[in-house]
């Protein structure tokens, strides 16, 4: 019989990515390096520098 490996973990893709302040995985915001989730992103893009417009 041959022998079965274990699947390799992949150093890529949406599961690797996590937001640096709440840890979760979904809705990661990566431009500008940012790496937070929406919800996170909301509370400190004020204090990040960023303005909203409407």
């Amino acid at each position: 019989m041959p022998s079965v490996k274990p699947p390799k973990m992949r150093p890529y893709g949406r599961a690797v990515m996590r937001c640096l302040r709440c840890g979760t995985r979904e809705a990661i915001i990566r431009k500008y390096g940012l790496y937070l989730c929406r919800r996170c992103f909301r509370e400190v893009a004020p204090q990040l520098g960023f303005k909203r417009y409407y």
